[in-house]
């Protein structure tokens, strides 16, 4: 299944080209799943259709569903409330009841991944569409799958559910309980759902299309979102200019921002797929107002972005080296930070942080120094004479 991830800048006008895109879709007979986190369903006002927590018809072929996040948040405390009942017990904690439960910040978001991972595992739509949150939020988002699998590992490592059978005996030599079967079957079941989301988002079909103002703030959110999409090594397949204004106006005040428009655009041209959208004066309205926006529907799946190291040892004139070679495209030097911590490595990219496993081969080397080149980080390994085998 193709699924187009939608965000930019808050304001820009995700939900509307989140919507046109679903409709172009669908009446090209694809079938079509639309999901938005808004709380506010900016989508059903777009399409014209009501959405709520099940999932809707908004037109043939199209479906549109906006999760419950404070349904979903409540059965998973009320969940979690009961299997940790003699803890609580314990603690003289009082319980929660479900009418006081509301959801706390980042539900929706959560429940929009979870929607996710469901809509791509049912298959029964052959493309999926998906209103993220504004770009900044939505990156955060996207980061988190891999974020909470990887401080699952760190806390419940699955190496110590070997010694099940020890831990009562450990227990009563330590004094303290010790976590019951049930955390780490909670950990694993966590960990295979997250793992789906990510699946999703690692997936070759999986790409993200921006949307954006033309003008001085739309083009720094573009670049900063390019290059935290390629820090998680997500691609683009596109760039929506969307609200552009007619170059001729008799207005001064217009045709001053319609040239600022302009001349955003001429940049945006040199380094993405441009689409514009002409600003209609108004806000679309229903399936039809919005089947006539110039938006593209599915597009050619772009290169993926790939961290490759280079395939041997190669003589760079210093020494026998090797690259590992990170797309990062709108990076700026002065925002890079990279730190060898073990076997992992740490990239810092202005407001973005990837922690990242090292492959193999880089483990047994040492950091022999960076650069940023033609939107490209490359870091220089030296293999360490202690680890690596002699004549490699």
């Amino acid at each position: 299944m193709r699924t187009i991830l939608i965000t930019g800048p808050g304001g820009s006008g995700r939900t509307t080209v989140a919507a046109t895109t679903a409709v172009k879709a669908a009446r090209q007979g694809t079938r079509t799943l639309v999901l938005s986190a808004d709380r506010t369903d900016s989508l059903g006002a777009a399409l014209g259709t009501p959405t709520g927590p099940e999932p809707v018809e908004a037109a043939p072929g199209l479906t549109a569903w906006r999760p419950d996040a404070t349904e979903s948040f409540r059965d998973d405390l009320l969940a979690f409330q009961e299997r940790a009942a003699s803890a609580l017990d314990l603690l003289g904690a009082t319980r929660l009841e479900a009418e006081e439960l509301t959801p706390l910040p980042g539900a929706e978001e959560l429940a929009l991944l979870r929607a996710l991972r469901d809509a791509a595992t049912a298959e029964t739509h052959d493309l999926l569409v998906v209103d993220l949150p504004p770009a900044p939020q939505a990156l955060a988002l996207l980061a988190l799958p891999e974020q909470l699998r990887r401080y699952l590992r760190r806390l419940l490592p699955a190496e110590r559910q070997a010694a099940r059978a020890l831990r009562p005996v450990l227990g009563r030599l330590a004094g303290v309980p010790m976590p019951a079967d049930w955390l780490y079957e909670t950990a694993a079941r966590w960990d295979l759902e997250l793992g789906a989301v990510e699946a999703v988002m690692a997936d070759r079909a999986t790409t993200v299309r921006l949307v954006a103002e033309p003008g001085p703030a739309g083009t720094d959110a573009v670049r900063a979102a390019t290059t935290g999409l390629a820090l998680r090594g997500l691609r683009a397949d596109g760039l929506v200019a969307n609200r552009v204004l007619p170059d001729a106006s008799p207005d001064t005040w217009l045709a001053a921002l319609a040239a600022q428009q302009s001349k955003a655009l001429d940049e945006w041209r040199a380094t993405y797929d441009v689409c514009e959208v002409p600003h209609l004066g108004r806000d679309p309205r229903g399936t039809d107002d919005l089947a006539e926006l110039p938006v593209p529907g599915v597009v050619d799946v772009p290169p993926p972005v790939e961290w490759t190291v280079a395939g041997q040892l190669a003589d760079d004139g210093v020494g026998r080296v090797l690259v590992w070679h990170i797309p990062l495209p709108g990076a700026v030097r002065e925002e890079l930070e990279l730190i060898r911590r073990g076997d992992e490595v740490v990239v810092t990219a202005g407001q973005f942080r990837r922690i990242v496993p090292l492959p193999s081969a880089l483990r047994r080397c040492t950091v022999d120094g960076a650069a940023l080149r033609d939107g490209e980080l490359r870091i220089r390994f030296a293999p360490d004479p202690a680890l690596w085998p002699q004549g490699g």
